[in-house]
């Protein structure tokens, strides 16, 4: 149930922002305009819960008109049926956000038990998710990637550029677990394998501050002819983080990008160690859910000769495979992100 006076709190800050907003400067402004902005549908929503209220008390007064009864009982049905709507929808905008949700992300995909096969299913899924952001207007650039002989891949690291590209990704982070017979299989065997899949939000330079004597920066160079040549490399960076161990890489042609690449990797695994961490102490108390990040969970199996495409965390199942794989996935993420609503809506509640 929404209370009255935190629907009025919310609306008291939204007016204190918007006179804050007037007298402020520098990064002051832009920090209360991301909060204005946020807030801003909310009070909208709120606004349009009030009216349909206000229009339905004077609609219940008109019973009382003689000469307004005939209009008020045509048109009350309408106004009962849909404030139920009006409040789930307010409902919706008062979660918890996810402040990252609207950030471009870092995909990292690696093969997992099956070998060539594991490889190969790896490669497939980058595939998926880069028609899937071609069909979101997304920008996906290869920060990272090792191929097999066979046309699979032992390793990607991938950035994905857009607006709410985190939030509609972050729920494929998991292993994916792939069945099918592998053009390898004289046989006709059906094979199982899996794939890790994990998505990072892209760390923001506030996020995460490095100290330059925590970094080892190792640059492979290859020899070559000087002058517009110089800046210019087939070669690695590779960036360690002394303090945390993690290492990356990036095999950009220009040296100056080679780094410039490799750090946005290093801050978003940083920015997304820090963000687990706060959500182990959140969660510690509550049961598993969906999108908890962790990365050994069997989230998905995709069975090719039945045409399969199974959601273990929601118990969801389509015969859809062969358009999943061209990277119409977003049956799939709705469902995700509708039971991630259901279960904050639930907790609101509680």
């Amino acid at each position: 149930m929404i209370t009255r006076d935190k629907l009025d709190q919310i609306r008291q800050r939204f007016q204190f922002l918007e006179a804050q907003m007037a007298e402020a400067a520098g990064a002051d402004v832009a920090k209360l305009a991301k909060e204005y902005a946020d807030l801003r549908p909310v009070v909208e929503q709120i606004d349009a819960y009030d009216a349909l209220r206000s229009d339905l008390a004077e609609a219940e007064a008109m019973l009382d008109d003689p000469e307004m009864k005939a209009l008020a009982e045509e048109e009350l049905p309408a106004l009962r049926a849909a404030l139920p709507e009006a409040e789930a929808a307010l409902q919706l905008t008062l979660l918890p956000k996810d402040e990252a949700d609207t950030r471009s992300a870092m995909l990292e995909i690696r093969p997992g038990t099956g070998g060539d096969e594991a490889a190969l299913f790896a490669g497939d899924l980058l595939r998926m998710y880069t028609r899937l952001a071609e069909a979101h207007g997304w920008k996906v650039d290869i920060i990272e990637e090792q191929a097999t002989e066979l046309g699979g891949i032992k390793e990607v690291v991938a950035s994905i550029t857009g607006d709410n590209v985190f939030g509609r990704l972050k729920f494929e982070s998991g292993v994916h677990r792939v069945q099918r017979v592998p053009e390898t299989e004289s046989g006709g065997r059906i094979h199982t394998s899996a794939a890790t899949v994990a998505v990072l939000p892209e760390a923001e330079d506030v996020d995460i501050q490095i100290d330059a004597n925590d970094l080892r920066i190792d640059t492979m160079r290859s020899s070559g002819a000087g002058g517009q040549h110089v800046n210019t490399t087939d070669s690695a960076v590779r960036i360690t983080h002394l303090p945390t161990g993690i290492v990356v890489t990036s095999s950009e042609k220009s040296q100056h990008r080679n780094r410039e690449k490799a750090m946005q990797v290093l801050k978003a695994r940083l920015y997304d160690m820090e963000r687990q961490r706060a959500h182990d102490e959140r969660a510690a108390d509550r049961a598993s859910q969906v999108g908890s990040g962790d990365r050994s969970e069997r989230i998905r199996t995709y069975n090719f000769p039945q045409g399969r495409i199974t959601d273990h965390r929601i118990g969801l199942t389509l015969y859809k495979l062969d358009a999943v794989m061209q990277g119409d996935l977003d049956e799939i993420i709705d469902a995700l992100i509708a039971e991630d609503q259901a279960r904050k809506l639930a907790e609101m509640d509680a």
